[in-house]
């Protein structure tokens, strides 16, 4: 085939493949051939302002997406192949936004980068084959700005708007009504074969009713009712087994199973929504296909579908659900927008991952609103009274809350929540979910009465002028306050023993078998067998909690000083007791000059620590726990860093390291870890979702820091992601 350049309207055709010169370019009419040579330079400087002048990625950008794609790829298989996501969605989305902002400014960077990935490849476990069409994901949008963006540019403004459900995309294939394959989503362009799973699903038909294609694919979403997954996490915690996060990991871990029998047994539901390959298309729109679906035997979103034509529509949906979501009896993490017209769809077409025509319009990973059931107070080890919002059970950022703090009666009374009111409840990191404020107003309620007596034992409360916490006065007499001691004791910053709880301490304590720390570390011996025989308990919970006590009977310095509930001192100031004093002898033997010698440590605390360890009942305690823990003494060296006697804060969510771990490293780097900014905090950390203290932070020109400053400098240091040194 020949191309050649026609005048004196330039354009380009093709010449039959029998032309005997076809490399050549022929000009057909000499007499425009200035047009042509103008034409010629016009497109010579198209060509080197589109591809020579392209913008190139420098080092240092493409050093952020390799290490951003680096980051999306393990997360992507731990959600996608391993069905436990290891960080919560908000991080997810954020790397994943910014890798897409640079690939739109760097397209070089789009071929391997967020802009053509999709799930994670299939698990070598399972058979895998092919999708006949692509598997695609969606576009998220986070905003009302970004749905106009997108909204602006149709054509076609006739939409539809479903559920985004949270659960595990299948795709289901009949041929001839009969379901002969079915797959997960997998790379996008093959998955893995879970035929045999699927069909213990009963909202999925085997035989498709009514009239239907010769072959059809229908995909879909498989899900875990929020019902169920509680009635499944609270079996799996009686007989000792694995508890799932959230009902998308349930339901994922459910279906990937090698044995069809474990996944029946998991009580799974299912919709349809979409479909793939084709043999006959009868419906002309969206909303017909969810006839279709539902003239074969498919649970479809319907009753929770809207058509729009308008921004305004769209956002009335979506703030509609904000407030209804709770109500809802499965997960869902927002809306599906999709233009309804089937043959705009096929006109607009896909991108390298997702199809133009439709927009995941995403709720706030860190927020949700739901329903405020109750409020109960609980009696802390220390008799303080806590209110806690009992709440209808909501997926935020990918863990299950169904209840948060409302910190004390005069939070209670600034926000005036009562029971039966739509509250917001956030959830950010490692922090206690909590309500910050009303969403909506239920009928008929009133304003919650602070108790003028312990909850537990009936004693009096009273508040301390100045002080914001009510506390019961029975120290001696409540079960609460010995049963929180007992929780302290065996919490995560203490002696972390797993498969204590408040449950089972109350058990232990009723029965006489604890009554004080030490016995929890003869608990076995004295009575493993009555405890086996006993109901909720088993061989396998009892050889689990045998082994997470030997475990705990070695124990650092610092989490043996925070485990033993000293007044006012927490994780922070038993670190500095340990590195300034090495051993348990030491510190118990710390005089008031002692202590008040260390920075961080003032009068108030000193005489509380001094007082503790003079107290016999204390004594006592300690000196019977150390007949069977080992306390690893304390390395007193400080290292000398960049960042050594500098305070610092951490805000907002960082992508590979917890809140307690990031604290743990500052602290070995010789820095002083503050939970406020000031005018004196010398640098400030900042993660994904930083709020207000990051905005203090720019107010007082203080220095902020991103994860990467904060890796940079832990190597600089010589230091191990847990703390240690190289």
């Amino acid at each position: 085939m020949i191309l050649y350049l026609v005048a004196p309207s330039p354009r380009f055709e093709f010449l039959p493949e029998s032309d005997p010169n076809p490399t050549t370019v022929q000009i057909i009419s000499q007499k425009h051939e200035k047009q042509i040579i103008s034409f010629s330079v016009v497109l010579f400087f198209w060509i080197f302002y589109n591809v020579g002048m392209a913008k190139v990625a420098d080092l240092f950008i493409r050093a952020e997406h390799a290490d951003l794609m680096k980051k999306l790829n393990a997360w992507d298989v731990a959600y996608h192949q391993n069905d436990a996501p290891i960080v919560d969605d908000a991080t997810y989305d954020a790397a994943k936004k910014r890798a897409l902002e640079i690939e739109s400014e760097y397209p070089d960077l789009a071929k391997d980068g967020a802009s053509t990935h999709v799930g994670a490849a299939p698990s070598t476990k399972f058979k895998t084959y092919p999708h006949s069409v692509p598997m695609l994901s969606i576009s998220d949008v986070f905003d009302a700005a970004e749905v106009a963006d997108w909204f602006n540019k149709l054509s076609n403004k006739d939409l539809f708007i479903e559920l985004k459900v949270d659960g595990v995309s299948y795709a289901a294939r009949y041929e001839h009504g009969v379901l002969v394959r079915a797959l997960t989503r997998g790379s996008g362009v093959s998955g893995e074969d879970i035929t045999e799973n699927i069909k213990t699903i009963s909202d999925i038909p085997q035989k498709l009713s009514g009239e239907f294609p010769d072959v059809i694919e229908v995909r879909g979403e498989v899900y875990m009712l929020r019902d169920d997954f509680i009635a499944l996490n609270a079996a799996a915690e009686q007989s000792g087994d694995k508890v799932f996060a959230n009902p998308r990991n349930a339901a994922a871990g459910s279906l990937r199973q090698l044995n069809p029998k474990i996944t029946a047994s998991r009580r799974l539901s299912a919709f349809g929504y979409t479909y793939g390959e084709i043999s006959n298309r009868t419906w002309k729109t969206q909303s017909e296909y969810f006839d279709k679906l539902e003239s074969w035997g498919f649970k479809t979103t319907r009753k929770w579908a809207r058509h729009a034509n308008n921004m305004d529509e769209i956002q009335a949906m979506y703030n509609d659900i904000i407030l209804t979501r709770a109500d809802i009896p499965f997960d869902i993490d927002g809306l599906v927008i999709k233009v309804n017209d089937v043959a705009t769809q096929e006109r607009m077409g896909a991108r390298a991952n997702s199809p133009r025509w439709e927009v995941a319009y995403k709720f706030p990973a860190a927020r949700a609103v739901t329903a405020l059931n109750g409020i109960t107070v609980q009696v802390g080890r220390t008799g303080v009274l806590t209110p806690v919002a009992e709440l209808e059970p909501i997926n935020i950022g990918g863990v299950v809350v169904s209840r948060a703090t409302l910190h004390n009666a005069d939070e209670i009374a600034r926000l005036d929540v009562r029971v039966g009111d739509k509250v917001t409840v956030q959830r950010a990191g490692d922090v206690i979910p909590q309500i910050i404020g009303v969403a909506e107003r239920g009928a008929d309620t009133v304003p919650f009465n602070f108790p003028k007596k312990c909850p537990v034992c009936g004693g009096d409360v009273v508040r301390s002028d100045g002080a914001v916490a009510y506390r019961c006065v029975n120290t001696l007499g409540c079960p609460a306050q010995r049963i929180g001691e007992l929780e302290h004791f065996v919490s995560r910053p203490g002696f972390d023993i797993d498969g204590i709880g408040t449950k089972q301490l109350e058990l232990f304590t009723e029965r006489g078998w604890i009554k004080s720390p030490a016995d929890i570390f003869t608990l076995i011996a004295l009575h493993g067998d009555e405890l086996r025989r006993m109901d909720g308990f088993g061989d396998k919970s009892v050889a689990n909690l045998k082994s997470a006590i030997e475990n705990a009977r070695t124990i650092e310095l610092a989490r043996f000083l925070t485990a033993i509930g000293i007044p006012d001192v927490g994780k922070t100031t038993a670190k500095l007791l340990a590195k300034n004093f090495g051993t348990i002898d030491a510190v118990r033997n710390a005089t008031f000059d002692d202590l008040i010698a260390i920075d961080g440590i003032g009068d108030v605390m000193a005489r509380e620590i001094v007082s503790f360890f003079q107290n016999a009942r204390n004594i006592a305690v300690i000196d019977e726990l150390l007949k069977y823990v080992d306390v690893k003494s304390a390395d007193k060296k400080t290292l000398n860093t960049v960042i050594s006697g500098k305070k610092i804060v951490l805000t907002g969510t960082l992508m590979n390291y917890g809140r307690d771990a990031a604290r743990e490293i500052l602290e070995s780097m010789g820095a002083r870890v503050q939970s406020s900014v000031s005018p004196k905090t010398d640098i400030v950390i900042a993660g994904t979702d930083a709020g207000s203290k990051l905005t203090r932070a720019n107010e007082l020109g203080i220095t902020i820091w991103d994860e990467s400053d904060f890796e940079r400098e832990i190597k600089n240091a010589g230091i191990n992601n847990d703390g240690t040194q190289r």
